[in-house]
């Protein structure tokens, strides 16, 4: 766990939310909205430790910053996840947050008071898998809330909301946290080398948890093989030895969408370097040889061709399209280019 003050970027959320502590005006109901592996869960769990600080009113009457002392009886509680109110709900089914999920763990729950704290808090993880019946039954209660409750919504995408439950939500979009902020945090943090924090950050994009768990993998030079070894072999090699080598990428706790956002950081290098022949805005610097010959060999309009078969390729696995028919169309426009 980790109070505000530990969190990484997000200053807007984090100023949002220590106002509304600072001066009593918390919501009953917010949406966290980003990407995977963003923060929302740590922004969340700060926001419930802090509200359920047992020392809050005095350090706030203090001047102090909205924090929790993360001494206090609460604050020990929430580190091991056992804060009797603070309430994070489950569900069985891995795709859906049922009805009976919001009904039985928060609208039955919710009309029965804090158990030693000033408020009662939910945590709803993975929200936008709530369906419609379920956000219709949560509707309800976000209407007419008791005092005492605040309702956490953490998604990936809101869109999936209905109308009525934005509308009633204090919405925070979580936006990308700069490139020599992470590249530093890394440093620090990780004892990361510099060329491999440059390949990290790359690869997250502003998502700090990307970045960390990157960074942190014990196999990161044999993923990064891994995925270079299958770049430089892509001409040559059949359907199915494609299809292996990218199921292998589980091996590394990463997903397929980052195996391919590897290569895209490839490809983007070799894009980089036929436009300018400049090898210092690389992320893969010590690939030169290989990328110079990749350049060497494609034409721009080829790469981008790449670049964005990578894209359409991650977009149809989301979207759930048959995995060997999307690396047979990937592979057949890296081949052609």
């Amino acid at each position: 766990m980790a109070g505000f003050k530990d969190i990484l970027g997000h200053e807007q959320i984090i100023g949002h939310l220590c106002n509304a502590i600072t001066m009593d005006k918390v919501s009953h109901a917010y949406i966290i909205n980003g990407p995977d592996k963003s923060g929302k869960m740590m922004l969340a769990e700060a926001f419930a430790q802090t509200l359920q600080c047992e020392r809050l009113s005095e350090t706030i009457a203090s001047g102090g910053a909205a924090e929790p002392c993360m001494e206090c009886h609460s604050c020990k509680q929430v580190e091991g996840r056992n804060q009797p109110d603070i309430i994070y709900v489950k569900h069985e089914k891995p795709n859906t947050i049922s009805v009976d999920d919001i009904r039985t763990q928060v609208n039955n729950d919710i009309v029965i008071k804090p158990y030693s704290s000033s408020r009662k808090i939910y945590i709803i993880d993975e929200a936008e898998k709530m369906n419609v019946q379920a956000q219709n039954a949560l509707l309800k209660t976000i209407e007419e809330p008791p005092a005492y409750a605040v309702i956490l919504l953490l998604t990936t995408n809101a869109d999936t909301f209905l109308p009525t439950i934005l509308s009633r939500c204090v919405s925070l979009n979580i936006k990308a946290v700069a490139d020599e902020k992470i590249k530093k945090f890394l440093m620090s943090r990780y004892q990361v080398p510099d060329y491999q924090a440059d390949i990290c950050v790359a690869f997250a994009q502003g998502n700090v948890g990307k970045a960390i768990q990157l960074a942190s993998s014990e196999d990161f030079n044999e993923m990064k093989a891994s995925a270079l070894q299958l770049i430089r072999r892509l001409k040559d090699i059949e359907l199915y030895e494609m299809g292996e080598a990218v199921k292998q990428i589980s091996e590394y706790k990463l997903s397929i969408n980052d195996y391919f956002d590897l290569m895209m950081i490839w490809y983007r290098d070799v894009l980089l370097f036929k436009a300018t022949g400049d090898v210092n805005g690389l992320v893969f610097k010590d690939e030169v040889y290989d990328i110079k010959r990749q350049a060497e060999k494609s034409s721009y309009n080829g790469i981008e061709e790449i670049l964005e078969a990578l894209r359409k390729a991650q977009i149809r696995l989301n979207a759930n399209v048959n995995f060997d028919l999307v690396i047979e169309l990937l592979l057949l426009t890296i081949k052609e280019n």
